[in-house]
């Protein structure tokens, strides 16, 4: 069920490069900033998540689901009523993370509890199971238990419904938090409980989504969430060099033993010595990615253009910008003098910024900070939602 001191060499060489370079990006933005691209980073993890299940709702349509704005379509809104609530539990994760108060990500309680807040906010159609022998409503937050929930996913078929709660409390022994454990040993068991979590598949439906969830929530507690600003849902979505490379690897984990030299378990130790270089590999490859869409200068750069483009907006609004990227936040009267046009020519382009919704404010008074609203996300960071 886990790697340990089986790890290979170029897993642990993975494992501190994705240590130091998580570090890195933590420290590309602060304050006020970090905090918004948070929020548009947990957008992007929902939007690749449900990708994954095959359920495509476009960036603007989560945003706007986010504020309430959501279609007259029926199909369309419950597409939007879904995001909104891994949205609404990611944030909750978040939010408990940083009070200290996330619990073991682990825990049969954190991840049931994790499967009753989604579908909690989702539409009732997500709950109908429909199979060809019976149909049922799914309950919220309730492991398998019957007959009629045993399911087969490919050539896999997982533990039954009668023994999820024992696998489960299993999973929790192995990959639940030990006093003094090393976060090298958490990182390196992250890859392997994600696998072992989908193979036991612990409830009729969600689990894809529960387990990114789970995921994201161990990541955190191994020190690798790095302010909020990078998502593991956006690389296995996309892979390494396909979009099918996420479904195949966990297929491949499923492989029984081959044989003696094959470690100890009923499962075969090389697939999973596989999938966890894989897997880190992943999410090193999106760290990487977000810091180079989070380095300041670049960032500047890509603002700037914004300005230059729009023949909306006076092109000297970018040195506003600038200022209130470099420092975080400005009183409105200071970023109006950044322009040295004099206040009401200064206070004419800042509202420019304000109403193209590059700059925000707490308060029509308060002091002003970068905005990174979905309409200019393509422009501020390419490739962000690259399959939108």
């Amino acid at each position: 069920m886990r790697l340990g001191d089986d790890a290979t060499g170029l897993i642990n060489e993975v494992l501190a490069e994705l240590a130091f370079k998580a570090g890195r990006l933590d420290n590309a933005l602060r304050g006020p900033l970090q905090a918004e691209a948070a929020d548009l980073v947990r957008l992007m993890n929902c939007y690749y998540s449900n990708l994954i299940e095959g359920h495509v709702t476009r960036p603007r349509d989560i945003a706007a689901a986010v504020e309430g704005d959501l279609s007259k379509d029926p199909a369309k809104r419950d597409l939007q009523l879904e995001a909104r609530a891994h949205i609404v539990v990611q944030e909750a994760l978040d939010r408990r993370f940083y009070a200290n108060e996330l619990g073991d990500p682990a825990s049969p309680d954190f991840i049931l509890g994790l499967h009753r807040d989604f579908y909690a906010e989702v539409p009732e159609v997500f709950r109908k199971i429909e199979g060809e022998a019976c149909s049922f409503m799914m309950e919220p937050g309730a492991f398998r238990s019957e007959p009629q929930h045993d399911v087969q996913i490919g050539d896999l078929i997982p533990p039954s419904s009668e023994r999820v709660v024992t696998f489960m409390a299993r999973f929790h022994h192995v990959y639940g938090e030990k006093q003094g454990q090393s976060p090298r040993a958490r990182l390196i068991d992250i890859p392997a409980a994600h696998h072992r979590f989908a193979y036991i598949h612990p409830f009729p439906d969600g689990n894809g989504r529960v387990g990114r969830l789970m995921t994201h929530a161990m990541f955190l507690k191994a020190g690798m969430g790095a302010g909020g600003l990078w998502s593991i849902s956006r690389g296995l979505a996309r892979g390494l060099k396909g979009r099918e490379e996420y479904k195949a690897h966990l297929a491949a984990t499923d492989a029984p033993r081959q044989g003696d030299l094959d470690g100890r378990g009923n499962l075969s130790l090389r697939a999973l010595q596989g999938f966890t270089f894989w897997f880190l590999k992943v999410a090193l490859d999106q760290v990487e990615f977000m810091t180079s869409l989070f380095d300041l200068d670049n960032f500047a750069i890509r603002l700037r253009r914004i300005v230059e483009t729009n023949p909306d907006l006076d092109p000297r609004g970018g040195a506003i910008l600038e200022a209130v990227l470099a420092r975080g936040e400005l009183a409105r009267g200071e970023a109006a003098a950044i322009t040295g046009l004099g206040d009401r020519m200064g206070r004419t382009i800042l509202s420019q910024l304000l109403a193209a919704n590059l700059l925000t404010s707490e308060t029509p008074k308060g002091p002003v900070r970068i905005a990174l609203a979905t309409e200019h996300v393509d422009q501020l960071f390419p490739r962000l939602f690259y399959e939108a």
